[in-house]
């Protein structure tokens, strides 16, 4: 019996780390990827309540921060030299903006000519997508295969009893690995990937319509290139591009 007991709280002990390194891993290493596009530019951030940030993007798997270009100080004296949006927070922004015109001359070389890799890509570029998705459909079919063997696993004598008193770590591997492969691939965008599109941006009681070009999407944003726009309604419209939440955009027309 004494047996049994270390040999089961041995392989308790040993699941508990595992999961810890799993997760930690997989933390570590996932970030949105539209969001990623943006890295190291100046990009204004607009929030639902219409209220905007400016400063140079860093993204982290937890969240993102703007850094100033020089020190801000607020009305209670504090010197501010950065702004921090956690990834619990993303439901407040509107939208992400790169202005062409506030990117260094390196910055807008590097944009337009991603850009022109963009829009109507090559062969090479159609392809080595096709490809990428094709591993995420058996990423996620796995993911699948290991619900069900987890499951079934519970269900098993003595192991079962082992997985089913540590729930708790098999939520969170099984958590974390869902929000890794996060891409929820979606047919419709998918085809008109790299094509001029209609984005339709809901701002509070009001829809606005964006024309540009469909660079990519994943689970939580969708990115637009070569759009012209206005943060506030008194500015002109200016060349840019835009990361915005899914919530609040969506693809509604074909524009070519």
């Amino acid at each position: 019996m004494d047996f049994i007991n270390n040999y089961t709280f041995a392989i308790t002990i040993v699941f508990i780390v595992l999961s810890a390194l799993v997760a930690a891993f997989i933390r570590r290493r996932t970030k949105d990827k539209c969001l990623k596009d943006f890295s190291g530019d100046m990009v204004t951030v607009e929030d639902i309540a219409g209220k905007t940030i400016w400063g140079k993007l860093n993204v982290e798997n937890t969240g993102i921060e703007l850094v100033y270009s020089e020190k801000h100080r607020d009305k209670q004296g504090h010197d501010e030299t950065s702004y921090i949006l956690y990834k619990y927070e993303y439901h407040k922004i509107e939208a992400l903006i790169r202005y062409h015109g506030e990117l260094s001359e390196s910055g807008k070389r590097k944009r337009e000519k991603e850009l022109k890799r963009t829009y109507h890509p090559a062969l090479l570029r159609r392809v080595k997508r096709k490809i990428q998705n094709i591993f995420r459909t058996v990423r996620d079919s796995v993911m699948e295969v290991v619900n069900i063997l987890i499951s079934q696993a519970k269900r098993a004598a003595p192991a079962g009893g082992v997985l089913s008193s540590q729930d708790k770590y098999v939520s969170q591997i099984k958590q974390e690995l869902m929000g890794s492969v996060g891409t929820s691939y979606e047919p419709l965008l998918e085809r008109y990937i790299g094509r001029k599109v209609v984005l339709e941006l809901i701002k509070g009681d009001k829809i606005f319509e964006y024309s540009g070009v469909l660079k990519d999407y994943t689970a939580e944003f969708i990115e637009i290139m070569d759009v012209n726009y206005k943060a506030n309604g008194d500015e002109p419209a200016r060349t840019a591009d835009l990361v915005v939440p899914r919530k609040y955009g969506l693809v509604r027309h074909l524009g070519e």
